[in-house]
């Protein structure tokens, strides 16, 4: 059949089929992915709010992340699509390990984090001491209660992070892990075409895994945060009630005046003697801003210089009775062999095998601490395969009260 066989109707399907095939939506994800009203749902501002949003607290994540397993964990710009579970499992048909955290408080609703269940294979290894290359493809209790741990870590960064964007307290309930297989087993039963809000992050974890993780959320969820995130969750102050205005009194009658009071018959005045006189004193200049003020000099005053009793060289006479009280008291011995400092990039470079160089010469004496102070000098000796140490010498009081600066 040639092209000239078919009908305008039949091309035109064709040509329609052909650019559905080859047509995305405006996040980079497949047209076939988007719910159809994906617009209703989230407005392009909203889809921004959340990527920047994941793109934060993600960044917080990474961190934590990278500290947990000892390597660079890189997660990408965010992509925002809308869909119903059923299509996004349709597109995922792959085992996947499920987190569920449950907001407890600042947030009302439950997140839900999926990665695939190959690379939480890679994060177990490398939480229980492996180097990530060769990881048990089976996940048994074990590996996932260590993902679990670094996934808990994970969502304690992200609800710290969301605390910080939007000025409020977050806070999350441990995380549920399940292993689900996205091809076999049904998630939403019962709410198989409700659309939900998918964020998804390319992760590469230092050559060891390049995938991609999923936060699923209900759009009532996902419109929360975005109105955390642009202030709408900030309530108006409510209006100041207005105060009920006090009763005016009734004006006040006016009084009548008093009656005058009646005529009192007082005693004729005596004859009194005078008040005696104070004494006057000269006036006295305190000096307050007066440049006549005499100072009080004693000059009758004897002076001694200061006599202070020798102080003895004898060694001072211990009391072995009271000493012997205290003779069972354990005491901690330590000997130092060397100190020397190091940044944290230094410290976390240390690895098996690495030297680390002190600043005591070889053959020098070590230093002997009692209860962290410095006691005596010695040598290294090495006693029946145990080490030990020779004490050569006591430091004076001199040299010990020199240690405690």
């Amino acid at each position: 059949m040639t092209m000239s066989d078919l009908s305008q109707a039949e091309i035109d399907a064709l040509l329609a089929g052909a650019g559905g095939d080859s047509s995305s939506d405006s996040s980079g994800g497949d047209a076939s992915f988007d719910s159809g009203n994906e617009d209703e749902l989230l407005s392009p501002i909203e889809k921004d709010a959340l990527g920047e949003i994941g793109n934060i607290s993600m960044g917080s994540a990474a961190t934590t992340l990278s500290t947990l397993l000892g390597h660079k964990v890189n997660i990408t710009t965010p992509n925002v699509t809308v869909a119903p579970m059923n299509v996004i499992q349709q597109h995922y048909p792959l085992p996947y390990l499920v987190v569920e955290v449950a907001y407890t408080v600042g947030i009302d609703g439950n997140n839900v984090f999926a990665i695939q269940a190959t690379d939480a294979a890679v994060i177990a290894d490398l939480m229980m001491g492996g180097d990530g290359t060769n990881p048990d493809p089976e996940l048994n209790e074990i590996h996932l209660s260590a993902v679990g741990e670094a996934m808990n870590q994970m969502m304690g960064a992200v609800a710290t992070s969301l605390s910080t964007m939007f000025n409020k307290k977050i806070d999350i309930s441990p995380p549920k892990v399940n292993l689900v297989d996205f091809g076999k087993e049904d998630l939403a039963k019962e709410n198989r075409t409700e659309p939900m809000v998918r964020v998804a992050f390319h992760m590469e974890v230092d050559g060891l895994i390049d995938s991609e993780i999923m936060q699923i959320l209900t759009v009532k969820v996902a419109k929360e945060m975005v109105d955390s995130l642009m202030g709408g969750n900030d309530e108006p102050e409510p209006a100041p009630v207005a105060q009920p205005a006090a009763p005016t009194p009734p004006p006040a009658q006016k009084a009548a005046p008093a009656p005058p009071p009646p005529p009192q018959n007082y005693p004729p005045p005596q004859n009194y003697p005078p008040p005696p006189q104070q004494q006057q004193y000269p006036p006295q200049n305190y000096g307050y801003g007066s440049s006549q003020m005499q100072p009080n000099v004693v000059t009758n005053m004897p002076v001694s210089p200061a006599q202070f009793t020798p102080l003895s060289t004898e060694p001072v006479q211990i009391n072995e009775a009271n000493i012997g009280l205290i003779l069972d008291v354990p005491l901690q011995v330590t000997v130092e062999l060397g100190r020397t400092k190091k940044t944290i990039k230094e410290i976390l470079d240390l690895a098996t095998g690495s030297i680390v160089e002190l600043d005591k010469l070889a053959g020098e004496p070590v230093e002997i601490q009692v209860n962290g102070h410095f006691l005596a000098k010695g040598e290294v000796v090495v006693i029946d395969e145990n080490f030990g140490v020779r004490i050569t010498e006591i430091a004076t009081p001199a040299e010990r009260a020199a240690h405690l600066t």
